[in-house]
């Protein structure tokens, strides 16, 4: 079978009457139907969406997040294909900024964390350590921090249960629900003053 000569010319007036699919056949020797099926298919055909809320700063934007995989426990083949703006969403409404937009890349990352890295003080490399212990090691050192810096009373007398050597920050997709549990248990449980939200910084 001879292949056909394709000329500039003929290539761009191939690609003008572009919707002409047997001239395409013609010119390029093969059947572009196939392909020309493929390219109406979405990425997102046979996708799960997942509505979450972009973690970079304190908009709050919601996002949908398309994911290919049977969403069954203790499956790690869950690939994220498509990350968009939620259009039922009032604070955004369907955009993203430039950041959110590449969310996507932000999730499926060669150089994204998944395992919990610690360096001891002075240590010069990270050791990987179990989320286990990483709870328990914030818990011993808030308990320590509580024990030898609290202030329990001013310059008058007066108790006040203080405890200014620690923050805490809530995060920009925290809920109302949750940022109540932050203050009722950092400022009103342990007496923590400087808690703070992302939203307001």
């Amino acid at each position: 079978m001879s292949v056909p000569t394709i000329t500039r010319r003929t290539f761009l007036t191939t690609g003008v009457a572009g919707g002409v699919v047997g001239a395409a056949v013609s010119v390029f020797g093969f059947d572009v139907k196939p392909a020309a099926a493929q390219a109406r298919t979405l990425k997102i055909e046979r996708t799960t969406e997942t509505r979450s809320v972009c973690p970079y700063c304190a908009v709050g934007c919601s996002v949908i997040i398309h994911t290919l995989g049977d969403r069954s426990r203790n499956v790690t083949g869950t690939t994220v294909v498509h990350v968009e703006g939620d259009p039922d969403s009032p604070i955004n409404r369907g955009t993203l900024c430039s950041k959110g937009a590449t969310l996507r890349d932000d999730i499926v990352n060669e150089r994204r964390m998944t395992k919990m890295l610690y360096r001891a003080p002075g240590a010069d490399h990270f050791e990987e350590k179990s989320w286990d212990w990483a709870i328990d090691r914030i818990a011993h050192l808030i308990k320590e921090t509580r024990d030898h810096r609290l202030i329990t009373q001013d310059y008058k007398g007066r108790t006040i249960n203080a405890l200014t050597a620690m923050a805490v920050v809530g995060g920009c997709t925290d809920s109302n629900e949750n940022n109540y549990l932050i203050q009722k248990a950092f400022r009103a449980g342990l007496g923590v003053i400087p808690v703070e939200q992302q939203a307001r910084i």
